[in-house]
């Protein structure tokens, strides 16, 4: 962990906010169609049959899975139960400019809970990255013009995404920490899978109440079947295998200033979606975001 962030690590971390950019669209997407939780179980369920063929006997007895259980239990709690069912939900109570813009304070979640929990002391050079960060997410959000900032509104929903921002630091510090059986450890898929084993009993259980306490119903066609293949393969698998790589190379801290690029993906996405060039603000934004993360890697 904590190596020097090299061009290979980079274009690592880069894909997790690519991904995620296009899980946030996609999440939108689903409004209406797909209840926020059942839309996070169905998507680790299909991540679960797909990884089957490659990591199923970490399932068997003797794996190290049972013996290793609270670990799994926790990470399958934080990174398949919570993170983006808290997102998703925040989608359907909150506006999409409001998640992003709460969900830029993960630099500053990672260095409280690493400081609070790891034994990590903040340094400057990482403050600073963090406000170089946040300020290009809020360009980006902003479009261009502070004045709109100025105009934002804090609502209930948007508690969501602090329970989500918080239970992703807290992930990723403990990604961090290799307390797993080696054979597990060295499989990424096994790896992966033995967390979706234990995220499907939280994801479950809160699709399960979603459907009893809500009028949750569900609209099936070929798009949401595509949306649901995508969300599973892409933000999914790609992108947690990428994110937890990156994490075991240069620790939790500075992959987290890679998070803060989602907004900007986002944004680009929407302008190729929506036929629209990218403007000077987006370009600005990129170089706020980037020297945030070259300030904070700097030993």
């Amino acid at each position: 962990m904590n190596q020097r962030l090299t061009p290979g690590t980079i274009l690592l971390l880069l894909v997790p906010p690519l991904m995620w950019a296009g899980n946030a669209i996609v999440g939108r997407m689903m409004n209406g169609l797909v209840p926020p939780m059942t839309l996070n179980f169905l998507r680790w369920a299909l991540a679960f049959v797909l990884l089957l063929p490659l990591a199923g006997w970490v399932l068997r007895p003797g794996s190290g899975l049972v013996a290793s259980w609270r670990r799994f239990a926790v990470l399958g709690l934080l990174g398949v139960g919570l993170y983006n069912a808290m997102q998703y939900l925040a989608l359907k109570t909150s506006t999409p400019i409001n998640v992003t813009l709460v969900a830029a304070s993960n630099p500053i979640f990672m260095l409280v809970i690493g400081t609070l929990f790891f034994g990590q002391r903040i340094e400057a050079r990482q403050v600073l990255g963090a406000v170089l960060s946040l300020a290009g997410v809020l360009l980006v959000l902003a479009r261009g013009e502070w004045s709109l900032l100025m105009q934002l509104q804090l609502v209930s929903g948007d508690l969501f995404v602090l329970v989500a921002t918080a239970s992703w630091a807290l992930y990723s510090w403990l990604l961090s920490q290799r307390n797993e059986p080696e054979a597990i450890r060295a499989d990424w898929a096994a790896f992966l899978l033995a967390q979706i084993v234990f995220g499907l009993l939280w994801s479950g259980s809160f699709a399960a109440t979603e459907w009893a306490v809500t009028d949750a119903h569900l609209t099936w066609s070929w798009p949401v079947a595509a949306a649901l293949l995508f969300v599973a393969v892409g933000p999914a698998i790609v992108a947690y295998r990428c994110y937890g790589m990156g994490v075991l190379r240069v620790g939790p801290n500075v992959a987290a200033f890679f998070v803060n690029l989602t907004p900007l993906f986002a944004a680009l996405m929407s302008s190729v979606l929506l036929g629209e060039a990218p403007h000077t603000y987006h370009a600005l934004a990129f170089v706020l975001i980037v020297g945030g993360i070259v300030v904070s890697s700097r030993k």
